[in-house]
This record gives C-alpha cells, structure tokens and sequence, in this order.
C-alpha cells in the first residue's frame, strides 16, 4: 500500500520526521518497504498484512498514526445536497445471489460534466501510482485509496433498463472488459448485470458497454459488499486482479460502504457538477452486530511480562475505534469497530494493547510466568516420528499438496476413486490434490539424483485427500518415507516406530499388489486388524516414469492409525524373579513360507510362556537343500511369571513348535 505524505496531511498531523514514522508504523505492524520523492511528496510504500484491510486507505493509515502520537484523527463527514426525482423513480436494484454479494447500494447524479481533473487530485493519483482518466473516474479511485472501499460509477444512460441485477454468471456467458479483453465466465461469479447482459464482474472490473465516456451525463454509483471467498476465486480463475479485488477480497468494513457512496458523491458534485437524486437503493442484509470482547487486565502481565495501567489501555481502546460497553478495575469489555474484522477474542485485544503501547516497553530480561503446555496425541506422535527418522539418517521433505494427475494414477494405495481437482491450479500442470505421498518424495528424489546427492533419505508427514461420494474429502495424516535401501531397512524402520511408540499390537504382514512397487518386493501393513500402510521396492517401470537412476524404497502409513496404537506413557513393567530359556530353531522351509505365518504358528503353539520371539537370519544352501529351500534362524525365549522353567519343559515347548511348523508349513528342523 503506498501513501503519501502530503495526503495524509488531511486527516492527521504529521509533526515527526517520515523516517521516524515509518520506523514507529513497522514496530506496529505495518512495515516500511521504500519511500520514493514524488514532486513536492513523499510517496511511502508501507506492507499491510492480509489481516489489516483497515490500512489499504489513507484514513486507515491515519487513524494508525493518530493513535500512536495521541493526534486527533480529522475523518470528513460527507453530507451532499440532493434535489429532483428520488433515486428509486430513475433506475432499479435486485440482487439474486445473496451469497455472493451481501450489500448494494446505489446513487444517481444527473448532468455531469466529464473532463480533466484538478491538479490536486491528478498529482495526488500519480504520487501513488495511478493514472489520471478523467474526473469522474479518478474520484471513485481517490476515494477508493482514501477509505479503502472500492467504487464503481456506470453511465446511467447505457444501462439497459434501466437497472441493476446483481446475480450469478452464467455458464460460458461472455464479459467485455475495461480492459479490452473478453472473458469466459462460469457459476459461482458474481455479474452485475442491466437487463440483458453483464455490465461489471462484481468487485473485480467494470464492463466496457458501461464505462465512462466524454459523452456521458448522467452516473449510478455503485458501492458494494461482494463475498471475499467468490472475489478471490474468480479473479485467480480469470487471472483478473485489479485494486478492487485486493481488497474485495480482504474483507470490507460493512459500514464503510454508505460513507464512500456519499463521500464519492459529494466529490463528484464538487468536481463535475450535475444533480445527486435524494435517497439512495440499498439492497441486501443489513451489517451484523459485532458482540463485546472482553479483556481482563490480569491478562496484560501474564502474556506481555508488564502492567499497562487501566486508564492507557482504556484509551488506547478508544482510540482505535471501539466501543466501550463496561468496565471496572479488573476488566474492559468493548465492541470491536466495523473496520477491525480481526479482533475478534481477548488475546487480540491484548496484542493491540502491546503494539500501540510499545513493544520496546517490555524489558528484554522480563520474567514471563510459566503455563503448563497442552499437546494433543497427534503432535506428540509426530514428533517422536520425527526424532526416529531423524536420528536413523532421514531427512524431512515438504512437498506441495497440487500434483499433476499422472502421479494420483501412478500410486493410490488408499482410495480407487478419482482425485480431487484444484478449482484454480496454483502451480502449472498441476491441479489433483494427491492422494499419496509417494509420488511427490519419488520427484523430489529425482531432483536430489539430478543435483549429484548420493544418500537420499527423505520423509514426509502431511495430509492426503481421499474423495468420498457423498461427504467431504477425507484428510487423511500420512507418513511417507523413501530410502535407496532395500526392502528389508524399511521395513526395519516400521518396527523401530513402533518400538518407540510402545505399541504392542502385533505388526501383521501380507502380501499385496500395487501398481509402481515390485510385484515380489511390496508388503501389506495391518495392526490389529487395521491398516497401517503399504512398504515394497519401486519397479522398473515406475524408476523410468520418475526419473530414477536408483533404486529406490518406499514406505506410507497411516499415522492415524499408528497413533491410536502408540502407548505415549507406558508403565513400567517389574522385573520377573525368575529367569528365562533361550532355544535357538534353525528350519528348513519351502521358499513360499513367510516369516510372518511362521511366526504366528510359534506364538499360538508357545502361548503365555512366550516372551519374545526373534528373527535372526535368512540364508540358502542350494546344494544341501535344494533350489526351492530356505533356512530361518530365529531364537524363543522362554519365562513364566510364577516359576522356574526346567530344561525339559523348555526342551518340551521347542519339540512343540518345531512339530506345529512342520504340520502347517512343512518344515524341518535343522540338527
């Protein structure tokens, strides 16, 4: 936002020097970015915050600076004289899509007289940036930048009608712009329209068929409330932004909009002459009372670390606009000005407290009282997530969330069903929202490969977006993990997880088959019945669609279900008093045999005297036993709670399990 020096001149006194201006406004929040001489001014670009829509006008930049140097704020009060026919027997207002514009209100002025404008309002438009037209047009852009309400003025006489509808674009309906330009519009656009064809994108541009000419007479001036969600919509989908829809978009102060229809007329008048029509077409849902915000005093010490005295937070309040409805010496409760749609809870109001009275007034080594932090389950498992990956070598990616649609159909372990798709694309080629993670760790792998990097462990925890048919998306948190390791590291860094996670649910194993993994080297991920995710070694196919040169792993679970699992304050179990048997089994199985199945078949034959079950190695001996065999070493340790296992009943337990194995999976023991 550029201001200038000169113009803010008319609404507050600026006794300070503009560097200490500019130095005292971005300790309060708006940033000073650059100060440019322009003639006999100074034209100060100042960074407003998408929360401050207030400041996007001189008054509100003003109304800043007056509170900061305790100044009086001198805000015009227009009031112009109106004569002739009333304004509803010369044109019409409806509005028939309340969602998209909440608040229209229109003037009319007859016999105006288009021309040149007068040096001060020309050389105050080119001090910041804005062509000179003619002065009708740069009345509405001056008061635009005064307030920060944006205006339209439509020549009245080239309104088929006339009147003004203000409804929803139709599919494929055609707009001439001011620009000289046409534009395809869609649903969900908000047109204002005559009788027949749109005349103005609503908050965006007005139409060429309306716009201002030498030859014009008579005005309707148009000062509105658009929805901030279409405005912004429409102009990212036309890439039509304009001074308007940066700040349509921002949300407008509701009351606002009255005070420039009347201040734009009384310009107008003064500039170009003609007759203002009595009354004014206000159409639409009356602003919304604002509720109270309370503020405990008791609060400014224990956020800031210091006493702010009750009379200069009381003005301090005031002095920004609110008003205030009680008040004692323990609290203040105020309603928030129409202007200040982010102040909506008693922390704010502390911060604005802070920002006014000076952030340089709390000493650096003030003493902050300490509170308890409160954190939810999900973050306290994301960050021991974090700390296993992290200490076992991996690095943590962010990837955006917009992919291309080939990489929804290369991976999608979780949902069959088509990927949601990006009304507006953010990023070229790109507009499916994903519906796994792998995909994106696979490209930023082939960037880190094309840069020469030769580890690349990398992993992720973000949200996927799993279209439902008759609800909204499921956003489902999931971990991602890519490795240049095999199979096997993987899947070693699924069961450190859940080590530390203290899970004792079984880990459960299956066979799948996903496209892009390797039909012989991919994994199914359950626990306790629930699926976990997915785990196997990307395929040749899926290394030349990506771009690899590696090999490459990938791993992708639901941290969801990871985290009901997780035993986030696991008690300490006491020590048994009596000592455990270790039987190490070496068996000779069918290369089909999974470990997991063996496994289970060991813990149901064992039972409650089971108290580990390990895995040690897997190797073949082709020559001793056969091209189809495989050798599992696995060790048993044995315990009971109540007494001392004998050898014979530990010798008993193994005979039992190598006889289980060989009944179900055809094993046999090697001596």
């Amino acid at each position: 936002m550029i201001v200038s020096w000169n113009w803010l001149k008319d609404y507050v006194a600026l006794d300070m020097d503009p560097a200490e201006l500019t130095e005292r406004l971005a300790m309060a929040g708006l940033n000073h970015e650059s100060t440019e001489r322009v003639g006999d001014d100074l034209a100060i670009d100042l960074e407003v915050t998408s929360n401050r829509p207030d400041c996007l006008g001189h008054i509100g930049v003003a109304r800043e600076i007056a509170v900061l140097w305790k100044q009086p704020l001198r805000v015009p009060d227009p009031n112009p004289a109106a004569s002739g026919p009333d304004v509803a027997q010369l044109t019409r207002v409806s509005i028939t899509c309340p969602a998209l514009c909440y608040r229209y209100t229109a003037r009319v002025i007859r016999g105006v007289k288009i021309g040149p404008s007068p040096a001060w309002l020309a050389d105050r438009l080119r001090s910041v940036g804005i062509a000179v037209i003619n002065n009708v047009v740069d009345v509405s852009n001056y008061v635009m930048l005064e307030c920060g309400q944006p205006l339209h003025v439509f020549d009245l006489q080239r309104l088929r009608g006339p009147e003004i509808i203000v409804r929803e674009a139709l599919p494929g309906e055609q707009f001439p712009a001011i620009d000289h330009r046409v534009y395809t519009l869609e649903p969900g656009m908000c047109v204002i329209a005559d009788a027949r064809d749109p005349v103005a994108l609503g908050g965006v541009m007005g139409g060429v068929d309306s716009e201002i000419s030498e030859a014009t007479t008579d005005l309707l001036i148009e000062a509105a409330e658009f929805s901030p969600l279409s405005i912004r919509t429409t102009a990212r989908k036309l890439a039509l932004h304009s001074p308007a829809s940066y700040r349509f978009e921002r949300g407008m102060d509701p009351l606002g909009v009255d005070w420039a229809s009347r201040r734009c007329c009384q310009l107008i008048g003064e500039l170009a002459g003609g007759q203002l029509a009595p009354g004014v077409l206000d159409v639409g849902a009356a602003p919304a009372s604002r509720p109270a915000i309370t503020l405990r005093l008791s609060q400014l010490p224990r956020v800031l670390g210091i006493t702010v005295p009750a009379a200069e937070v009381a003005r301090i309040l005031q002095a920004l606009g609110t008003d205030r409805v009680t008040g004692d010496q323990a609290t203040i409760a105020v309603i928030p000005p129409s202007w200040r749609r982010d102040l909506t809870r008693e922390i704010d109001l502390v911060e604005e407290v802070a920002r006014i009275y000076g952030y340089d007034q709390i000493p650096e080594d003030v003493g902050v009282p300490m509170v308890p932090c409160h954190r939810t389950d999900e973050d306290r498992v994301l960050e021991k997530v974090r700390q296993t990956l992290t200490a076992a070598g991996f690095d943590e990616a962010v990837t955006t969330s917009v992919v291309p649609r080939p990489w929804c159909d290369a991976f999608s372990p979780w949902s069959d069903a088509a990927p949601l798709v990006a009304s507006t694309p953010m990023l070229k080629g790109a507009d499916t929202l994903r519906k796994s993670l792998i995909p994106s760790l696979l490209e930023a792998r082939r960037v880190n490969e094309s840069v020469g990097n030769e580890t690349i462990e990398l992993f992720e925890s973000a949200r996927v977006y799993l279209p439902r048919p008759s609800d909204l998306p499921q956003e489902q948190r999931t971990l991602g993990v890519t490795s240049g390791g095999d199979f096997r590291v993987l899947k070693g860094v699924v069961e450190t997880l859940l080590e530390t996670l203290h899970v004792s649910v079984p880990l459960t194993v299956s066979p799948t088959a996903l496209t892009l993994l390797d039909p012989n080297r991919q994994a199914r991920l359950e626990l306790g019945g629930r699926l976990l995710g997915y785990l196997g070694e990307v395929d040749a196919a899926g290394l030349k669609q990506f771009g690899l040169r590696c090999p490459a792993t990938v791993l992708e679970l639901n941290l969801e279900v990871l985290g009901q699992a997780a035993d986030l304050i696991p008690q300490q179990q006491a020590l048994s008093d009596f000592p455990a048997i270790v039987r190490d089994l070496n068996l000779v199985v069918d290369e089909s045999v999974r470990w997991e199945d063996l496994a289970t078949t060991i813990r149901t034959t064992v039972g409650p005297l089971l108290e580990s079950l390990q895995f040690q190695e897997v190797y073949r001996d082709k020559k001793k036993d056969g091209a189809d065999k495989k050798r599992l070493l696995f060790s048993i340790t044995l315990r009971s709670a109540e007494r001392t296992l004998t050898n014979e009943e530990a010798d008993a337990a193994r005979d039992e399990v190598v006889h289980a194995c060989g009944q179900t999976h055809r094993a046999v023991l090697l001596g």
